[in-house]
């Protein structure tokens, strides 16, 4: 087996081959060297290729690139970025029990805009997740599904209602390669004991060290209703969304076993791929002699099922008949009855309802985890009737709070200003509190100028977007007025990003309109809220919420200072979480299991005003941001504690100038910075689920295998 040594970029000089290797390895946008060297090679193609490094080079001409070869800067920087990344590349021993890899399967993956596999925070919690795995060394495989169509590209129409088209992966031009065999065939896997059959085509993302294998049906051995299986991502078409779950559960254990890559442990990230469980039990029952309850017990010792959903209701739900259907001839090769096949799945609170992904998931894994602490509780309690139906040793549900990749969520000025500051070392050293209190002796208006200009750059990305919408689409100028054209960087600016549906309350600051009015025209301290988010395609609530505040964005009476943007995704998220003021959270407590967007503001500065669920009611301190609200949520409550905080608090602290700058203000980033990076990264992150999970259940594969020999 091997992979295409490169995308095609036939005008490369042999002399500037690693620029090909740096922009097909994920690497470059987690260390900012590798972006920055991009950005060398020509800024006016770098930024409209919207930071895509494969899209670049391919429009460089054959004199540019010789006259790269001819600039003796460029090519010192150039050789330096390539023996860094040469150097990170190189396989260092893991400390610690590593008999084989971990493969970890999920959905979505959030790695980067060019690569337009992902949703929202569980894609990028997976990215994130893969992206430490390679700088800590830890041994992870990851698979998951090429959809064609990418996901929803969100276009507002002149009545503020969300329209969407499918953004098309250009596969020459993302950050992938072919995986071939050894006669240069593209690799293709039948899914077994799918009928009719289905094929699935390999790809291979390299995030660093580590590789994501995704899962292509668009090919053309499949049937035309088979080829959107992996079309696109979260179909609401229930049965197709059945065979997307058995492809990349089923299909993917058999990619890794085409592949050549055995590994010891199964972690799931949600759901959706758990039909992985039932191939690890079949793999072991048959090649390796076991019994079903021997292989049945083999995997639920070596299995992690991640559940983000703190709502019943919010699992993968499929009708028995649905089930049977697709499974028929499987129950006979794991050698039971399809009664038993299909009681894994029945939830015993609602056991006519059909099979239960996350049921099914609980039931095979004895390793479960939330994503906080509070998730955790909210967890156990919806389900303890579950629970009690389990084994003693499998009724615990631990948690591992999210976290997030520093370097990739970092603004880059600010980087610099740590490597300065606290050492190049903290990177190795990120989750020692003490490291982070140096971030007092940095000047306040040096750090305050970093973030102003974010604003700046904030602004100008939104009105560039806007620029570009209305030369292309002769868009009406009061959408263009709505989408923040008249936004200014001097004025206290909110900021709320999130999916856009009922249970995270996007309208809660909407609730009192001329109180609003009031807060934000104020003539000596306005306030500026920048809305954006997507409401899931069939979640026709969360479009008529979305419609409400377009409409609002557009009344005059707010003097543009409140706008939507466009199509949130990973590229609007970094620019909104280093250049907003404030960072609005509020979703109906308990429904939020984490969130991890909040973290990524408060490393940059931004400050957190959120209810006290997911991770900040573990973060916040009293000095990191702000708390309102209660348990059970409250709206117009929580709305009049939300104004009342902006009032009396927020925005006289944003106003309050000392030397020209908000010295109150500053002094909270920097507690935000100190309190949220140490404890809410993804080395953490990372650490917890090596000394929770992956270490042990290593330490037990090796110990049973000197007692028993296999």
């Amino acid at each position: 087996m091997k992979t295409a040594k490169n995308i095609e970029l036939p005008n490369l000089p042999e002399e500037l081959e690693g620029l090909g290797e740096i922009a097909v390895n994920l690497w470059w946008t987690f260390d900012s060297r590798g972006a920055n060297l991009f950005r060398l090679v020509n800024p006016y193609l770098w930024k409209t290729s919207r930071h895509n490094p494969i899209k670049m080079l391919k429009l460089l001409s054959k004199n540019e690139l010789n006259a790269l070869l001819k600039n003796d800067t460029f090519m010192k920087e150039y050789k330096y970025v390539y023996a860094i990344f040469q150097n990170y590349l190189k396989k260092r021993d893991f400390q610690g029990h590593k008999p084989l890899p971990i493969a970890y399967f999920c959905a979505e993956y959030g790695l980067h805009h060019s690569l337009p596999i992902y949703s929202g925070g569980l894609g990028f919690l997976a990215g994130d997740i893969l992206k430490e795995s390679s700088d800590m060394n830890i041994p992870i495989v990851g698979v998951g599904f090429m959809y064609a169509n990418g996901y929803v590209r969100q276009i507002i129409g002149t009545d503020g209602w969300q329209n969407g088209t499918n953004e098309t992966i250009i596969k020459d031009e993302a950050p992938i390669k072919r995986v071939f065999d050894e006669e240069g065939n593209h690799i293709i896997v039948q899914v077994p004991f799918i009928e009719p059959a289905v094929w699935v085509a390999i790809w291979k993302v390299e995030v660093g060290r580590v590789n994501l294998y995704l899962l292509d049906t668009d090919i053309e051995q499949n049937d035309p209703w088979d080829r959107e299986i992996s079309s696109r991502l979260y179909t609401s078409d229930l049965n197709q969304r059945l065979r997307q779950e058995i492809v990349l559960g089923i299909g993917g254990y058999a990619v890794l076993e085409r592949l050549g890559i055995k590994y010891s442990i199964l972690h799931l990230n949600e759901g959706h791929p758990a039909f992985a469980l039932w191939e690890r039990v079949r793999y072991f029952k048959e090649q390796e002699g076991y019994s079903f309850d021997e292989a049945l017990q083999k995997v639920k010792s070596t299995s992690i099922f991640t559940t983000h959903t703190p709502l019943q209701a919010a699992t993968d739900v499929y009708s028995f008949a649905m089930i049977n259907k697709n499974f028929e001839n499987y129950y006979k090769r794991l050698g039971i009855s399809k009664e038993q096949f299909l009681s894994f799945g029945i939830n015993p609170d609602n056991p006519s309802a059909g099979f239960n992904m996350t049921t099914f998931a609980m039931r095979m894994c004895q390793h479960k985890n939330a994503v906080s602490k509070k998730h955790q509780k909210v967890t156990q309690k919806i389900w303890k009737n579950l629970l009690q139906t389990l084994p003693k040793n499998e009724q615990t549900i631990e948690y591992v709070t999210n976290g997030i990749h520093l370097c990739t969520w970092f603004d880059k000025t600010f980087v610099n200003l740590l490597n300065r500051f606290l050492g190049e070392e903290w990177i190795e050293i990120q989750e020692h509190e003490e490291l982070w209190n140096k971030i007092d002796d940095i000047d306040d208006k040096r750090l305050w100028n970093i973030h102003y200009q974010n604003k700046v750059d904030m602004m100008n990305f939104i009105r560039e977007r806007v620029r570009k919408k209305w030369s292309e689409e002769a868009v009406d100028p009061l959408i263009t007025m709505a989408e923040g054209v008249m936004l200014d960087p001097d004025v206290l600016t909110i900021g709320f990003a999130r999916r856009m549906t009922a249970y995270k309350r996007p309208y809660l600051i909407l609730q009192d309109l001329a109180r609003l009015e009031r807060i934000v025209t104020n003539a000596e301290r306005p306030v500026q809220i920048i809305f954006a988010g997507k409401a899931h395609p069939a979640d026709y609530e969360g479009k008529r919420i979305l419609q409400n505040i377009f409409k609002v964005c557009e009344d005059r009476k707010f003097q543009g200072r409140i706008a939507f943007v466009e199509d949130y995704g990973e590229e609007v998220a970094k620019y909104m979480v280093r250049g907003c003021d404030v960072w609005l959270n509020n979703p109906r407590v308990p429904l939020e299991a984490c969130g991890t967007s909040g973290m990524k503001a408060s490393i940059n500065g931004t400050l957190h005003l959120s209810v006290s669920d997911g991770w900040w009611a573990e973060g916040y301190n009293g000095k990191n941001g702000w708390q309102f609200g209660k348990e059970p949520s409250d709206d117009t409550q929580d709305a009049n504690e939300l104004y009342e905080l902006l009032e009396k608090e927020i925005i006289p602290l944003y106003y309050a100038h000392d030397d020209d700058i908000p010295t109150g203000w500053v002094q909270m980033m920097k507690e935000a910075i100190k309190s949220v990076a140490p404890h809410f990264s993804a080395r953490r992150m990372m650490q917890e689920y090596l000394a929770k999970f992956y270490r042990p259940i290593s330490k037990e594969i090796n110990e049973q295998a000197r007692r028993t020999g296999r």
